[in-house]
């Protein structure tokens, strides 16, 4: 379910699903208040980072996004409550899940399901946070096509950005792959 569609089923039934009380949401996710409140901020960080982003977030930048938003000290929110929560979501649709890229984390917050090739895809992005067209075909024994056709998808979906201007060939660079410096602490 996208998020317009929940707005809008929500806007019928007169329940704005921010505000409403805490006991509807709760009650439908299956959730006390504290995931609740958990799943909520989680929402609203990764709609506030889409834009750069791509809708793929690294776990522990959402973390760190939700321990500086947090009152509470950083014990009281665990990876496992983050996790749980992000669980709880899927609930709500297909659009948050924890995606595992080799010893990393991601955190999609965008409707729709990544296949087997969107994992390829990222897990050669891991290191460097971008890809070939190239690389694809060289290191997975993709055609050319097979590997356009899914980088070409990614980029429509906002989740990778084009670099025409390398000088080699163009680069798929994966915005949510970035590391900052606060996510390696």
């Amino acid at each position: 379910m996208t998020s317009k569609v929940n707005q809008q089923m929500c806007a019928r039934i007169g329940v704005d699903p921010l505000a409403s009380s805490k006991g509807f949401w709760a009650q439908m996710l299956g959730v006390g208040d504290f995931y609740y409140e958990l799943g909520v901020k989680i929402i609203e960080i990764c709609l506030a980072a889409k834009e750069r982003t791509g809708g793929l977030m690294g776990f522990e930048e959402l973390k760190n996004r939700l321990m500086a938003t947090s009152g509470k000290s950083k014990q009281d929110i665990s990876e496992d409550d983050i996790a749980r929560a992000i669980k709880k979501l899927k609930l709500l649709g297909n659009g948050f899940a924890i995606i595992p890229v080799g010893k990393r984390r991601l955190v999609q917050s965008i409707p729709g399901e990544l296949n087997l090739d969107h994992s390829t895809v990222l897990q050669k992005a891991e290191k460097t946070s971008c890809v070939s067209v190239g690389v694809m075909v060289t290191e997975c024994g993709w055609t050319e096509m097979r590997a356009r056709k899914i980088l070409d998808h990614m980029i429509g979906e906002g989740m990778a950005w084009l670099d025409a201007q390398n000088s080699d060939e163009p680069l798929y660079w994966f915005p949510g792959l970035f590391v900052s410096p606060s996510d390696s602490k």
